[in-house]
């Protein structure tokens, strides 16, 4: 794609890990009896056949990463561990007496914040506690997330033996002037004793994030990144263009301004740079931003077309329902969304009073089920298709008449009853997107509340 073509299309816009997007939900929210009524609901649509997900936050870091746009609390008082598991199992249990049967657990992932923040016994409680009172569907996905410097051989040995056998290790960039500049210093053989351990112990999928567009990378910083990373050959690499938005993430990213960080162009280069260094190495793109070699179950879900977008990203198969545990987790009924209050001392004081910590949701409606299902379909198999009737809309010549201009420039190709992305279109996946998005359409921010799509 070239450079003019960038330019044009590189806009602010959403990263689509839901629809409606966060900032389009119902401005009154939702009523925690529809919340509740939604999640019975698909669970007993659910739960027998394909199972639940779980998504557990666990938001404690000791040092502040700048360039991070996770909820999170600093801190390196590991008394904390205690009080917020008790709660988080209390919050379990909340969702667990709602359930009409137990439930059957098909995914599970750690998240945060710093997941090995957590001591590896006190995790081993949590988990215990979760599964006291749920099964595990016979083919299921354990994961977490992890800080290479925080990770010891005990984290890894532990959340094994509990079933864990996937994990992400977040490198971002090997480039020590980048590493200070975002305040994430962590040597090389760091993650390269994570990742042997991990594939020691039994691990059988092994991912590393990197991101490009941070303050001072340049091309010879990302070729050194993905040299290193050559030499460890992760299973799965997800190479995220990295979302300036100070003003939503505040103190961290004021650290730097845009005057530090790659122009759009630049960044164009980071990314076809890493994108065919990736190629070369065997890796295939799997939707937007995630890398996989041909023998992890991530590339096996592209291929089948049963690769899945929520909140914890792609995943490798879908639930109707996603429990999210923790503060400021998002849980996903399908019909709706509710996210959890965003303080440590707020989740744990309405919880520990009994109730469901929510701060905001949304109940969707008919056409958000439909536009729905053709985002999804965009960002998971960069096609769509509208030639069943329950996949039509009013709406739906003039999303057509949007896409003309980008039929025009190649991003997209259009027939009677659908559309694909050619293959070298795909970074502009969050563009198509845009153009079914009917609460952005209709609702047209006036302030910048996303991040660039490219």
């Amino acid at each position: 794609m070239t450079d003019s073509l960038v330019q044009k299309y590189n806009i602010p816009g959403p990263r689509y890990t839901s629809y409606p997007t966060v900032p389009f939900w119902n401005k009154e929210g939702i009523d925690v009896e529809d919340w509740k009524r939604t999640m019975v609901q698909a669970f007993s649509e659910s739960n027998a056949e394909e199972g639940i997900s779980i998504y557990i936050h666990l938001p404690f870091c000791e040092n502040l990463c700048t360039f991070c746009g996770c909820h999170k609390r600093i801190t390196k008082r590991h008394e904390v561990e205690v009080p917020y598991l008790t709660t988080l199992l209390k919050e379990w249990d909340l969702y667990c007496d709602l359930f009409p049967e137990r439930p059957r657990i098909k995914e599970l992932h750690l998240g945060g914040g710093t997941p090995t923040f957590f001591r590896p016994a006190h995790l081993k409680e949590m988990m215990e506690g979760i599964l006291q009172r749920a099964d595990i569907c016979d083919e299921y996905e354990f994961s977490f997330e992890a800080h290479p410097n925080h990770t010891s051989e005990a984290h890894l040995q532990t959340l094994y033996d509990l079933g864990f056998r996937r994990n992400s290790f977040g490198v971002q960039d090997y480039d020590l002037k980048v590493q200070k500049t975002i305040n994430r210093i962590q040597p090389f053989e760091h993650v390269e004793a994570v990742t042997l351990k991990s594939r020691e112990i039994g691990y059988t999928s092994v991912s590393h994030d990197l991101v490009f567009g941070l303050p001072h990378q340049t091309k010879d910083s990302i070729v050194n990144t993905i040299e290193k990373t050559k030499s460890l050959k992760p299973d799965r690499i997800s190479f995220y263009s990295y979302a300036h938005v100070p003003w939503i993430k505040g103190v961290g990213q004021r650290g730097y301004d845009e005057n530090d960080l790659p122009s759009a162009d630049e960044k164009r280069v980071l990314y076809e740079t890493g994108k065919q260094m990736l190629h070369e190495l065997g890796y295939v793109e799997i939707g937007m931003d995630h890398f996989a070699l041909k023998t992890d179950n991530m590339y096996e879900a592209m291929v089948a077309k049963t690769l899945h977008r929520n909140f914890m990203g792609y995943t490798a198969g879908k639930t109707k329902l996603m429990v999210g545990l923790g503060m400021s987790s998002i849980s996903d009924s399908w019909y709706s969304f509710a996210q959890n209050v965003k303080s440590v001392e707020e989740y744990q004081d309405i919880v520990n009073k009994g109730k469901i910590p929510l701060l905001r949701g949304h109940l969707l409606n008919a056409e958000d089920l439909v536009i729905r299902e053709h985002i999804l379909n965009i960002m998971c198999h960069f096609e769509t298709t509208w030639r069943e009737e329950r996949l039509q809309f009013p709406e739906l010549p003039e999303c057509l008449e949007r896409l003309q201009e980008m039929e025009s420039d190649g991003l997209v190709t259009l027939t009677e009853y659908g559309l694909k992305l050619p293959e070298d279109a795909r970074p502009f996946v969050r563009n198509i997107c845009m153009a079914f998005d009917l609460h952005l359409i209709r609702n047209k921010p006036t302030t910048r509340i996303f991040s660039m799509t490219i």
